[in-house]
């Protein structure tokens, strides 16, 4: 496979010279051709997108941006949104539908054909993020009274329509799942075999209703690639890829990355995401947070005369503050990504409250040890030296403690535990940390 020459293929669809280009274009994997019909300008996008191959133009589709794809839909003819929405994946037109305009959607379901049309509807039902929402309906099923020689004759009869056939789906006259079977296994078997005796009965396998975060977590864990969808009376449904999976990663990866910066999530890549979309996501949770930092100016409104009477308290504030945030979010972080890969679960509260709190006791140690020497060098007073490094020391504590559980008790209030990031985790840590301060410099520096 060459790689592809954007400048090559630009000249040629500049020139108009079709059958050039249908040859140049045959050759080539379907995602870079994708990229490149992604780059050109409007005026030849759709006449790159006619000169595919007919056996490849909706896999191409299929890799597009939806902004792509529903101007490529709105521009050519009916008989050709036909060709392409009867041979795109069930998935991948699920997706399409769901993405483009209600008078698009009329468009392209007029032209689908009854069987697609119903598969397409029959998908769109399922709750969104859901398995049956990211499922295929094309894969390989064969019956287990058959022969190995059967399946061979079935496979190499309906392969071509299918999204995989490396694994098999054995059902019943029901089309409840009864085993699976891989190709390699049927290779290696003698073509008299009846599928029943060799076929693998500890299926793994989820039910349509099923987040599809458990789905990503399976494939990871036992390094699949497909995973069986049934219904709620054991009837196969459809089929997850891998393909379909990585997306999902990626989609959970960035919804938690943009809740984790205080961020509502946006649908969209930031480049195609409008500014007033971008601004509307962060504007809430800013909002919040300042109104939450108030609170940490009516501590220290409260506790004005401490830091009149001795001004250098007041130097040590950002350090604290600081010091607390990052070790919050330390935690915070840790647990996070623990809770994400499934490592960790509402039942380890008290196992990641203890394990965090010792951890807290050596770190804590450790800063306010050199915290203490600091004072002292710069300074030499012992009694602001302690109180700040005693300070310090509980605030180390109380933020790898709290960080380590806000996410876990977030999660037992069905939140997303994302959000007890270190936005959050800085604002609460503020606010206990400067109160522990001034009441600690009260009692010691008998304010």
């Amino acid at each position: 496979m060459r790689r592809i020459d954007f400048s090559t293929l630009n000249r040629l669809v500049e020139a108009k010279q079709l059958k050039p280009l249908k040859e140049a274009l045959a050759d080539f994997n379907v995602v870079d051709l994708a990229n490149f019909i992604e780059q050109l300008n409007r005026e030849s996008v759709v006449y790159a997108f006619r000169a595919l191959p007919k056996d490849i133009a909706a896999q191409v589709f299929s890799y597009l941006s939806f902004e792509s794809q529903e101007f490529i839909v709105q521009s050519i003819t009916e008989q050709e949104i036909g060709h392409i929405i009867n041979d795109l994946f069930s998935d991948d037109a699920a997706d399409l539908i769901e993405e483009l305009p209600a008078n698009v959607v009329k468009k392209v379901l007029r032209n689908a054909s009854p069987e697609v049309r119903n598969t397409i509807n029959q998908l769109l039902q399922y709750p969104a993020e859901s398995a049956g929402s990211i499922m295929t309906a094309e894969f390989v099923d064969l019956k287990k009274h058959m022969t190995v020689g059967e399946a061979f004759a079935r496979i190499r009869r309906t392969a071509f329509e299918k999204e995989t056939v490396y694994t098999c789906y054995v059902i019943d006259e029901h089309r409840r799942l009864e085993g699976v079977i891989s190709v390699k296994r049927l290779l290696v078997t003698p073509d008299d075999t009846i599928l029943s005796q060799v076929m693998e009965t500890n299926i793994i396998k989820v039910t349509t209703t099923d987040d599809q975060e458990l789905v990503a977590h399976l494939f990871a864990k036992y390094g699949l690639l497909s995973l069986p969808v049934v219904d709620h009376e054991n009837r196969l449904v459809g089929i997850v890829t891998i393909d379909d999976v990585i997306d999902v990663i990626h989609e959970e990866a960035t919804e938690d990355f943009e809740r984790m910066a205080a961020m509502l999530p946006s649908e969209k890549p930031y480049l195609k995401t409008s500014v007033l979309s971008l601004a509307k996501n962060r504007f809430a949770w800013l909002l919040f947070l300042m109104v939450s930092g108030m609170i940490v100016g009516s501590i220290l409104a409260k506790y004005e005369e401490a830091f009149v009477a001795i001004p250098l308290l007041v130097t040590f504030i950002p350090m604290l503050t600081d010091t607390g945030g990052n070790a919050g979010s330390q935690s915070s972080t840790l647990v996070i990504r623990g809770m994400a890969l499934s490592e960790i679960r509402v039942g380890d509260f008290l196992k990641v409250f203890f394990k965090e709190f010792r951890v807290s006791l050596i770190v804590g140690l450790g800063l306010s040890i050199a915290n203490f020497i600091r004072i002292m060098i710069s300074y030499k007073d012992p009694m602001i030296a302690l109180t700040v490094s005693l300070s310090l020391y509980l605030t180390v504590v109380i933020a790898k403690t709290v960080g380590g559980i806000l996410p876990i008790f977030a999660k037992l209030v069905k939140a997303d535990p994302a959000i007890m990031a270190a936005p959050i985790i800085t604002t609460v840590v503020d606010a206990l940390s400067l109160m522990l301060y001034f009441r600690i410099a009260v009692v010691l520096l008998k304010l």
